[in-house]
């Protein structure tokens, strides 16, 4: 890995035990976001492993971090029964955070008493991979919520598990969802949120003429991803579109900024925060108005794609700008509606780009594979591609919370 100030400034740093953080969305039947799931494991195995105490203080630093970004969403944290019976989950705001009690722990006394008393507190309790036995059934008292895994269970078992909970307030979350036709099954079942990446997946129902306010974004998109910015032509088209001139001069006059004095004309904005942060704008306002509802949710996972990729430019010796384009085109189908190649082939990007976004192999593509895999949660692939650059895991999490963090603000914002 090429020597940079990050790289430097890291080899200083003693290797602390490596753990990996992801977050998992949660969405209603309207695929409005509710929440996320903040995934972590301590070392490679799909389990928490190593000194328990020290994976939940970690978990609750990281946790702590989010949670301040997240807008009032819930926060649902993996909690191991160390957690509970100390109560150290007390750091965490009872309002927006749900206790997941995982499937390996056993309700005995201590332990429910603990749970008493944090529900007391307004803290609320998820049942991860309930399995209907003799012995779990005594968290159902305590449960807010229990999470199928829709993959692993069929509908008789699905069927027992909502015959268990049969006239309580017990809410149903769909997990390992992969496609709409999934998400209509599980509400049928009697789901009422839904736990996974389905909606990044793009839904083409048949070529469609783009909408004209379609193509002065594409317009834009095109402007954006040439080297030099022709910075004229993109003051020309985003006045052309009036609500991407409100969200671009809402931004730019944002806390994101902190600029000294209000910024009230486009060419303003552009002199004052230069052709990079113009690009980076123009993409953050188009993204949050280009598509439908649906893809509301999906901006938000692009955002934060854009900006691990940018954070990650040292590491893999890439123009910065170059692969914050490359994290926000990666789900421009889904925003538009329209195939990848429809969205390439109206785009000057170069072939590298081309290359990663269409799924093949190029010196970019790595960067897609890593935050694809954290977003998964497919932590052996994670430490295989983190390897392979060189990036050790604890850094690389600390990357993914600072992109998740700042696409949160934006989204707040916009």
């Amino acid at each position: 890995m090429p020597t940079t100030p990050l790289t430097a400034s890291l080899e200083a740093i003693s290797s602390p035990p490596m753990h990996f953080l992801g977050r998992q969305p949660i969405l209603d039947a309207d695929l409005n976001l509710y929440g996320h799931e903040l995934l972590y494991r301590s070392g490679t195995a799909n389990e928490f492993s190593g000194e328990a105490e020290h994976a939940t203080r970690s978990v609750i630093d990281d946790s702590l971090l989010l949670a301040s970004s997240t807008g009032g969403e819930k926060l649902f944290f993996n909690c191991t029964r160390q957690a509970l019976v100390s109560r150290i989950v007390t750091l965490l705001p009872p309002a927006d955070t749900v206790l997941e009690i995982l499937e390996n722990i056993e309700p005995d006394d201590e332990l429910m008493a603990s749970c008493r008393t944090l529900k007391e507190a307004g803290y609320s309790f998820a049942l991860d991979d309930f399995v209907p036995d003799g012995s779990k059934t005594r968290f159902l008292e305590i449960a807010d919520y229990i999470k199928i895994d829709f993959l692993a269970s069929d509908k008789a078992e699905r069927y027992a598990i909502r015959s268990l909970a049969a006239g309580t307030p017990i809410k149903f979350i769909a997990e390992k969802i992969e496609t709409e036709p999934d998400v209509e099954e599980a509400w049928k079942e009697g789901c009422t949120f839904f736990q996974g990446y389905f909606f990044c997946k793009p839904v083409m129902i048949a070529p469609r003429v783009i909408p004209q306010n379609q193509m002065v974004y594409m317009r834009l998109l095109a402007e954006l991803s040439r080297e030099p910015a022709n910075i004229l032509e993109i003051e020309r088209l985003t006045k052309s579109e009036p609500s991407i001139c409100y969200r671009l001069l809402r931004l730019v006059n944002s806390a994101l900024y902190a600029l000294p004095s209000p910024i009230s004309s486009i060419r303003s904005a552009v002199m004052m925060i230069g052709d990079d942060e113009f690009r980076k704008l123009v993409s953050v306002a188009l993204a949050n108005i280009a598509g439908s509802s649906r893809s509301k949710s999906v901006t938000r996972v692009a955002l934060a794609r854009a900006k691990f990729c940018e954070l990650l430019a040292p590491v893999l010796n890439e123009s910065a700008s170059t692969l914050y384009l490359l994290g926000m085109l990666s789900l421009m189908d889904v925003i538009l509606t329209m195939p990848m190649h429809q969205v390439v082939e109206m785009l000057p990007l170069h072939h590298k780009m081309k290359a990663a976004l269409l799924g093949k192999k190029s010196s970019l593509t790595v960067a897609l594979d890593l935050v694809r895999a954290r977003e998964s949660g497919g932590w052996l692939e994670t430490t295989s591609i983190q390897e392979s650059l060189n990036l050790r895991g604890d850094i690389a999490s600390r990357l993914y919370s600072d992109a998740i963090k700042w696409a949160d603000m934006v989204n707040q914002i916009t």
